[in-house]
């Protein structure tokens, strides 16, 4: 695969609409469901009041907050196989990955720490 930012910008796109349309699915269970679910347990509302303008926030709020985590590596090689995401603030050891199969497409979806 090329690298290009084009291309980098194209997978982090295509992974926040799939992030978004996994909630609620058998899919989303173990990433995009699970992730909401946990820090709305782990995390002040504060934090979402702050952030969100109220203290309880649906999920779509919540993936809404999500940024990209880069490392150096990735962006030199062009390895976008799988980018990863978490809250802002540095409130979360948690990132939600996201797959790609080798034609840019996602494949899977899931939470780890």
């Amino acid at each position: 695969m090329t690298s290009t930012p084009n291309e980098l910008a194209r997978r982090t796109q295509v992974a926040l609409e799939a992030i978004q349309d996994s909630t609620g699915t058998e899919a989303g269970k173990f990433g995009a469901d699970l992730f909401v679910s946990h820090h709305l347990e782990e995390i002040d509302a504060a934090y979402w009041l702050e952030r969100l303008g109220t203290g309880k926030p649906g999920s779509r709020q919540i993936l809404g907050l999500l940024i990209p985590i880069f490392d150096s590596d990735q962006r030199e090689d062009g390895d976008f196989e799988t980018l990863d995401f978490t809250l802002p603030g540095d409130v979360s050891n948690y990132l939600l990955s996201v797959q790609f199969d080798d034609s840019g497409n996602v494949i899977a979806i899931y939470m780890e720490s």
